[in-house]
Formats: C-alpha cells, structure tokens, sequence
C-alpha cells in the first residue's frame, strides 16, 4: 500500500533505524579513511550523531513532522562530532526548516526538505569540495524531487534519493582525486547511502540489498586530506536588533559574512537578532538597515571590555580563558601548565561532541575563551561550539597536539584579546610538528611501500619515514627535518613506551645532534609513541 504522507512518527521511525544501520556499518565507513593511522571515523561520528537527534526526537511531545524535525535538527547540532557530523546536523537544520509547522509531509514537500538541507549545508561549509557527502546529498535531493514531480508516493521519492546517492558515491573518485588515489569513495556519502537505505527500509517495512562499501577496482589504498581553517580577531562586538515584516535572513547573512567573525543571523523574518565580532560596526548597521528598521543596538570594544575587567576583582572570573582537547593524562598536564583552564580528553579516533565544547567555554565564566582544537578533524566541530556558546569563543586552527603547545607558548596574559589570537595561530603555523605512529593497513605512499602494523614517522602531517621499530623512524625523520636554524627537540613519549625508553633516545638523539637542545616528557598519549616539535 503506497504511503502519502509523513507524519511525526515516521519520521523518528527513519531516523531511529538510520541509527541503527549506521551503528551496524561504522567500522566499513570507517574503513574507507585509509590513511594510515587510526583516524577512520567518519562512521562512528555519523552513527553518534544521528543518535543524538534520535534521543531528542524521544523526548519531543509532538507527533507533528514539523516538530520532530525541529527535535533531529538540535539533537544532530548538539551531539555533532568531526567534519561529518557537522555537515549531516546542517542537512537536518535545512530539512527542520522547510518542515517547520507541517503536521505531515507529502512526497513533493518531503523532497523539498531534502533540497532545503542541501542548501543549508553548503552554506555552512565554507570551501565547498565536490566529491563530498555534499554532492552526494544534492544528486539525491534532486532525484527526490523529480521523482516527487513525477507523481510517486514517499517510498518512490526516498528510493529515488537512495539508488541517485548510490550511483553518485561511485563516481566520487572521479571528482575528488585523493579518492581516486586512494582507492575508495567518499566515507561521509557512504554514511549517507546508508541513511538513505535506512529512510527506504523504515518508510517499506522491508529490506533492500546492503548498501555496501564501494572501492575501486585497485582497492582501499592511501587517503590524505588537508583542509585549511583561517581565523582573525575582530574588535567590536556588535548587536543590533532588526524588526521587519519578512527579513531575508540568509540574505543578509551572506551580506555581513565577509565583515567578520562569530556572525550570528537568527529569527523567524520578523524579529531577527545580529552578532558579529568586526571592525567596521557601522558598515554592519548599514548593511541591517537596508533589510529592517533598526531595535536595540549594542556595540563594545572588546580589549576596551579586556583591560577593564583585569582591574576588576577576582570574584568577577577571568576575562580570557584557554580550553584545549588532547589526549593523554601527560599532555593534559603539560596543557594546563602552559596556561590552559580546561581541557577537554579527544583526539584522534575520540572527537568530543559540538555540545561537549560548548559546555567547556562555558564552564570557564570567562568573557572571551580561546579554543585549541588540536586535531584537524575536530576543526569545524570547535568552529560550531564557537558560535552556539553563551560566552564569546575564538578558535586557533590547530591541527596537532605540538602546534598546540606552540599556541600556547606564544600567549602573553598581559596581551588582548587579539593580540594574543594573532601570536598563538602564528605560532601554530610556524610549528615543525612530528608524530611517530603505526599504519593500521598496508598500502603505498608516493615512493614509501607501508605494510600493516609498520611504524611511520609524519611531519606537519605528512608520511616521511617508514620502519619497524620506533626508535629508528624517529631518527630517520629527524635527520631529514633537523636544520641549523633548530635549537630545541621537545619530545613526549605515550603510554607505550616507558621513561627508560624516552630517556635512552634522549641520549641517542644528544649524541647525533649535538648542537640540539632535547628535552623528553611524558605525554602518555595512545596510539602515538612519540610527539615531537622542533623549534
């Protein structure tokens, strides 16, 4: 029997059995990030989300569509973790929008959801790449709505999405050559054809053929990926209130988008509230001004706001705190004897959650927190706890645990706010970063032939040395990396090695670089034997 609407119930019957199929396939999506060490959960950060908007779709007492959407979006935006998780809460938000007040879904509006995440999420991203869970998303949401147009009941239009974002993920290597390199397609459009399959199953009752891991006809092979995050300090804090009978917001979003930072546009059209950090506050007014009349207008300097309260007492809490994630219980406190108030345990293969974040800015009663997310794939998870937190937060893009330390090296207490953003991402730039690890599957790297559980030495990310024992990478990778100009090699040996083993390289290392100074700690660190800079 052919189903022509959906409702509330329905809807949290998809979601709860997209859980599920995301739970039971993880570790293959996972599998398809081959880089070489344990980093490969883009499945288990899909699987956590989507479980997150499930619990809150529970907890909603509604069984209106609109408001069970509602539910998913902030379930999905709260418990997002990594890049993936982000991107598919952003694909909820558009869908809870265009869903909004409905009781229930047709086929055309449920496509039209479809689109309307599509479109919020790459909004959300800022370099949109082809060959992405993103493209994936938009063939399926534009498939869904031929389908819909073409007359077919909700099943038809859900299994339109599904056999388009199938035959798409395919052909994701053909759009994004690190894939094509690698050997495999797109781990997050994979989550998502199982999303799909998962929406198809709940809405039939019945079960299509496994979705499966596609690779291509070479198999799974090496998988790199650099993404780039920017981050600039701004001076005042800017609020303004708009009321107006039907304000474009995310037209005026994209109108402000390049006049700052930590840009907030939320309302419902006829209230809509402005923030943003930025030095040209009355460009800003201007730009709300040509949408609504202006309400309540606030505007502060915010090293103004710094100095102020370093004279107030000591009661009032600090006005500029430090949150970092790391791992390991050495690193945490080394962490926090550099300066950081709360650090937060994630890392590779352990990505905290969006909400997980914003309740550590929080917890430090500070109005301006600096985030060091240490790891490239908690990057956009700290940009979203950035904005969704009560306190004003700034991220410092770190992409390892070294450049971390190097950022919070470079910050001075007596320094502003932006100031202090400045030195401690240059710093991070300017990091010789090394980390010793092992590789979790064999494949080839550019002229370096890697087998399963050989050591690898990376440098600022890259895969430089390959060997069976640790000690041997370390010191082939620093006689490559080591430059007169280096004055000091800062070790820290993890939770696999003991300090005798630390200690005996420091010698080895004293002894072959004489002119280094070697200083050895202990990080305590999984997965990683040794994390090393070099200044």
């Amino acid at each position: 029997m052919a189903v022509s609407v959906l409702d509330g119930s329905a809807l949290r019957r998809m979601f709860e059995a997209a859980a599920l199929a995301l739970e039971r396939e993880k570790s293959a999506i996972d599998a398809l990030n081959v880089f070489p060490v344990p980093d490969g959960d883009t499945g288990t950060n899909m699987a956590m989300t989507v479980s997150s908007a499930v619990r809150e779709m529970s907890a909603a007492a509604t069984d209106d569509v609109g408001g069970m959407a509602k539910a998913a979006a902030m379930g999905s935006l709260m418990g997002a973790r990594g890049n993936s998780g982000v991107i598919l809460s952003q694909l909820f938000r558009g869908f809870s929008r265009e869903a909004e007040d409905r009781k229930t879904l047709t086929a055309v509006e449920l496509a039209s959801c479809l689109q309307a995440g599509v479109e919020t999420a790459y909004k959300a991203v800022m370099k949109p790449v082809e060959g992405t869970i993103l493209t994936v998303a938009r063939f399926a949401g534009q498939a869904a709505m031929q389908a819909a147009k073409r007359g077919q009941d909700l099943a038809a239009v859900l299994e339109a999405a599904y056999r388009e974002a199938g035959r798409v993920l395919k052909r994701t290597p053909e759009m994004l050559p690190v894939l094509r390199d690698a050997g495999v397609v797109d781990a997050g459009g994979q989550g998502l054809v199982v999303i799909f399959r998962a929406y198809l199953d709940a809405i039939r009752g019945d079960q299509l053929e496994p979705a499966g891991v596609v690779a291509t006809a070479e198999g799974p092979k090496l998988l790199t990926t650099a993404r780039e995050f920017d981050d600039i300090a701004f001076a005042y804090d800017t609020e303004a209130l708009l009321i107006g009978e039907r304000v474009d917001v995310e037209g005026l979003r994209s109108e402000l988008a390049d006049l700052g930072d930590s840009l907030l546009v939320v309302g419902d059209g006829a209230v809509v509230k402005v923030h943003i950090h930025t030095n040209h506050p009355g460009t800003v007014l201007e730009r709300c001004l040509s949408h609504a009349t202006l309400g309540d207008v606030a505007v502060k300097n915010m090293r103004e706001q710094y100095h102020a309260a370093r004279g107030a007492p000591r009661e009032m809490g600090k006005v500029t705190s430090v949150v970092v994630v790391t791992v390991g219980e050495g690193m945490g406190q080394i962490m926090r004897s550099l300066g950081a108030d709360v650090v937060i345990n994630g890392g590779q293969s352990m990505n905290p959650s969006t909400e997980e974040i914003v309740q550590a800015l929080e917890r430090t009663g500070s109005s301006q927190v600096i985030v060091l997310p240490n790891n490239a794939n908690i990057l956009l998870t700290a940009r979203q706890a950035a904005e969704l937190a009560k306190t004003t937060a700034h991220v410092v893009p770190t992409r390892t645990v070294p450049q971390g330390v190097a950022a919070l090296l470079a910050m001075s207490p007596a320094a502003d706010v932006k100031t202090n953003l400045e030195r401690m991402t240059r710093a991070a730039e300017q990091a010789i970063s090394g980390e010793i690890t092992y590789a979790v599957r064999q494949t080839r790297y550019r002229d370096l032939e890697i087998r399963e559980g050989d050591v690898i030495g990376l440098v600022n990310e890259e895969i430089r040395s390959v060997g069976r024992h640790w000690r041997d990478v370390l010191m082939d990778l620093l006689e490559g990396t080591v430059s007169r100009d280096h004055a000091i090699l800062t070790l820290y040996y993890g939770q696999d090695l003991t300090a005798a083993d630390a200690e005996s390289a420091r010698e080895s290392l004293v002894e072959r670089f004489p002119d280094l100074e070697v200083e050895v700690y202990d990080g305590g660190q999984p997965l990683y034997y040794v994390l090393f800079s070099l200044e």
